[in-house]
């Protein structure tokens, strides 16, 4: 109890008055009687003599606010260090743990392997954004330093004081800065044994997890990163993969969407990292990054990127050891996800792509224009016969090079040695495989079962497209062995478990039928490389109207051209074959390279240079063009590497001489270029 005095009539009240309030709390400033209670006036409401007498004892009770400055820089300081590790080191020293725990299982070092390479790529990002801002805050405070060394007095008094005010504000005592606690909820913490005093979002994170039936621990208060998420660690009194499969009711918990909340295991298997965003990470698209950088990949140590993940990280698939499977409805964005595919894979030489169309529009005649691809048709089942009993018949010669070579299965240094990995797509795969699609369905699905099950080791792997996941269309035999998947919008949870796997939508795991809102390249995707089922976004690459694809597929050519490894620059055996068999070559999309198969080698290349100069020049409705001008209307219709020296000399070869004067055009005297008349008046054998 406080006793404090007040003046009153003697005759009315006694002179002393009881306020009953905590005997530990100070009351500061003159206790009054208001309407008959008795309350403590606030010391800004007392005189200005009061308020100085008060001023005076607050600041000689903490000796002029010395320690408060000293401890505020230094809790700066810590501050700025722990940002700056921002537990990037810990999380670098799990994975290179998982790296060393993981030896003798390829593939889960493989993982591992990558995820410290992220690590360290994440740490580094972080580190090179810390510096800045740094920099910055460091150049502010030396300028003005500079400026009062300089002789600026007007200057001295306000950043002394800055200084001092901002060194006292952050050491003021840690009960000024717990924020909205419950009564003894600091004291409750610190019993805890963390010694962390939870923010009012950390009592958020806490009562969301409450309610999902998880008890849990602050580890690593709620903080604000560069980028403007939210992390936070805890350990729960249950396992991560239980809270990851209830991701979706701990966003509504939190009152947010589903890609704005991630949960990733930390230190053991009942500590989570959750990250939080503001905004949805997959509410605009984004440009493939090989647009910028455009190769070479290598496929099968880093993997091509496809799109990325909630955090903005990229995403990247390996092409090794897994069949993919992307399934989704018409307009649903598969189409973009596989095309990011191909044109990572086609910029490693060691590839040999064989695409089967699942449609006869020109969606891959980029891959076959430039050369890129080493086998290329349009429908055609009697030809994905032809091709999958070739791919097994080059199984058993790949399986007895391995048996030579004392391996189990293809490693990178075998590659080569086994004549590069086939990277067989299948566009539209009902197209072959639907019930009543063609005589010879169930021989196909047999081989590609087969091929399925037991050809990853020799280097052989599908990657199937469908928007009709059923299990007529895609029997489980094969989906199973598809270690990638990728669910992009579907109609119903049983389409969604066809690609993902029975038994998730519909007990709480992820379900492809319940996007909201849908988006086209959103999807989920069973990444086994990179740790299990996430939803990821396929960058934005066009063709249509802009032309994206070819533009990479000049990089790839040019690429594959340089290790000889474009089509028809080596020894094929798959083609080989494939002529044998049906006497007809689809190498690069056969003669006219736009899926087609034609007779081997074609019409004569001379005859067929000569009559796409032609075409060039009907459709221009003119009688004459320069060379320039020709050499790029080729090069953007059929042949991406042409220059205008090398198509003179091709046309020299091909009989139509060289480029003769066209007679004056403009500011140009002396024209030269071809002339239609000249060109269809030829005399060719």
């Amino acid at each position: 109890m406080t006793t404090a005095t007040h003046t009153q009539q003697p005759t009315e009240r006694p002179p002393l008055t009881l306020v009953k309030d905590n005997a530990d709390a100070p009351v500061e400033g003159t206790v009054i009687e208001h309407q008959g209670s008795v309350v403590a006036r606030p010391a800004w409401a007392v005189s200005a003599t009061e308020r100085a007498r008060l001023a005076r004892r607050h600041a000689t009770a903490n000796r002029l606010y010395a320690p408060w400055i000293a401890r505020g820089y230094w809790r700066l300081t810590r501050s700025w260090a722990a940002g700056w590790r921002d537990g990037h080191p810990q999380m670098i020293a799990t994975a290179k743990a998982d790296r060393k725990a993981a030896k003798g299982d390829a593939a889960a070092e493989a993982k591992a392997h990558n995820l410290v390479r992220a690590r360290r790529a994440d740490y580094l990002r972080h580190r090179l954004i810390y510096s800045a801002k740094t920099s910055a805050w460091a150049g502010l405070a030396g300028t003005g330093v500079t400026a009062t060394t300089l002789g600026a007095p007007l200057l001295d008094i306000p950043l002394t004081l800055a200084a001092l005010g901002l060194g006292a504000w952050h050491g003021r005592p840690a009960a000024a800065q717990q924020g909205p606690l419950a009564p003894g909820a600091a004291a409750a913490a610190a019993a805890a044994g963390n010694g962390i005093a939870p923010t009012a979002g950390d009592e958020k994170i806490l009562a969301a997890l409450k309610k999902l039936g998880f008890d849990g621990e602050i580890i690593q208060p709620l903080t604000r990163q560069a980028d403007g998420t939210l992390v936070t660690t805890v350990d729960l009194d249950d396992t991560v993969t239980a809270l990851k499969g209830r991701t979706e009711a701990l966003a509504g918990a939190l009152k947010r969407d589903l890609p704005m909340v991630d949960v990733s295991k930390g230190e053991h298997a009942n500590q989570a990292h959750i990250w939080l965003s503001d905004t949805d990470p997959f509410d605009t698209t984004r440009p493939s990054p090989l647009l910028q950088a455009p190769g070479p990949v290598d496929a099968w140590n880093d993997g091509v990127p496809v799109g990325w993940g909630k955090r903005g990280n990229t995403v990247r698939l390996l092409v090794r050891n897994q069949h993919t499977l992307i399934g989704g409805t018409t307009r649903s964005g598969k189409g973009v996800g596989m095309a990011n595919l191909l044109a990572g894979a086609a910029m490693d030489p060691r590839i040999n792509l064989r695409i089967v169309a699942g449609k006869e529009n020109g969606e891959f005649d980029a891959l076959g224009r430039a050369g890129v691809a080493a086998t290329y048709f349009k429908p055609d089942p009697a030809r994905l016969l032809a091709l999958t009993n070739a791919l097994l018949a080059d199984m058993d010669r790949r399986n007895r090079l391995l048996g030579d070579l004392a391996k189990s299965k293809m490693t990178e240094d075998t590659i080569m040695r086994l004549g590069g990995i086939e990277l067989v797509v299948i566009d539209e795969v009902a197209t072959y495989t639907g019930p009543g699609s063609h005589d010879d369905r169930d021989q196909l699905l047999e081989n590609l079962m087969k091929i399925g099950a037991v050809a990853t080791g020799a280097g052989i792997l599908f990657v199937l497209t469908t928007q009709l996941p059923q299990v007529d269309v895609i029997p489980t035999r094969l989906s199973m062995n598809c270690g990638t998947k990728w669910a992009m919008k579907v109609d119903s949870g049983t389409q969604s478990n066809t690609i993902l796997g029975s038994g998730l939508a519909g007990s709480g795991g992820p379900d492809a039928s319940k996007f909201d809102p849908p988006r086209p390249g959103l999807g989920w995707l069973n990444n086994p490389f990179a740790g299990g089922t996430d939803l990821a976004r396929s960058f934005d690459l066009d063709e249509d109207e802009r032309g994206e694809v070819t533009q990479l597929m000049k990089y790839a050519a040019k690429l594959r051209e340089d290790a000889g490894r474009l089509a028809g620059q080596w020894d094929d055996p798959i083609e080989q074959h494939l002529t044998a068999t049906t006497g007809l070559s689809s190498a690069a999309g056969g003669p006219e390279r736009n899926g087609r198969p034609g007779r081997p080698g074609g019409p004569d290349q001379g005859e067929l240079l000569i009559a796409r100069v032609i075409d060039v020049l009907t459709d221009a409705q003119v009688d004459r063009m320069k060379t320039e001008p020709l050499t790029e209307a080729l090069r953007d219709r059929w042949y991406p590497d042409l220059t205008p020296d090398r198509f003179k000399k091709l046309m020299k070869d091909a009989g139509a001489g060289s480029p003769v004067l066209l007679g004056p055009t403009g500011e140009d005297k002396n024209p030269r270029g071809f002339k239609l008349q000249a060109l269809t008046s030829l005399d060719r054998p």
